[in-house]
């Protein structure tokens, strides 16, 4: 990805390893649905309104996200034995080439048998070249930082809450 900006999150859900990775494996378009503000399902895709709020106003954006890739059988280190990996990629609805698409892996793994860590690992690539890439350095990175964590806070408390 030329000159991509690396974006790396985690968090955790109070549920087992196999209960997680089952739903993602078998929804998780739905679950990505249900975790933003969605407009339309579509095969493996979804739109949804990825957004942040930065000193006090918030910031928000339709996304087309896609499932690319999903391997049951990722592994996570040296010690973990079992993982799950969705690879996505993301982008904007309208305007895409004002604003930058994203691709990402989610992994989800076992900490104990109780307790499961999603860890969402991407890269992007600033829009519009050089004057991209100075606007990335104001405040650009910054948006897409949070977007992303705010996307990965949102699956965690959906997965936490589908008990």
């Amino acid at each position: 990805m030329g000159d991509a900006h690396r974006i790396h999150c985690y968090e955790y859900v109070n549920r087992p390893y196999e209960e997680i990775s089952e739903e993602l494996v078998l929804g998780a378009v739905g679950i990505f649905q249900r975790a933003t503000s969605s407009a339309a399902v579509r095969a493996t895709s979804l739109v949804s309104k990825l957004k942040v709020t930065i000193a006090g106003l918030e910031v928000g954006k339709n996304v087309v996200v896609r499932v690319l890739r999903v391997d049951r059988h990722a592994k996570v280190g040296q010690t973990l034995s079992e993982a799950t990996r969705l690879e996505l990629e993301w982008h904007a609805e309208t305007g895409r080439a004002l604003f930058p698409s994203m691709h990402a892996a989610l992994t989800a793994y076992p900490l104990s048998p109780s307790d499961t860590q999603l860890d969402l690992e991407g890269e992007y690539d600033p829009p519009l070249g050089i004057l991209g890439d100075v606007a990335d350095r104001l405040l650009g990175h910054r948006i897409a930082e949070a977007s992303v964590h705010q996307f990965l806070q949102d699956v965690a408390g959906r997965l936490a809450a589908e008990q």
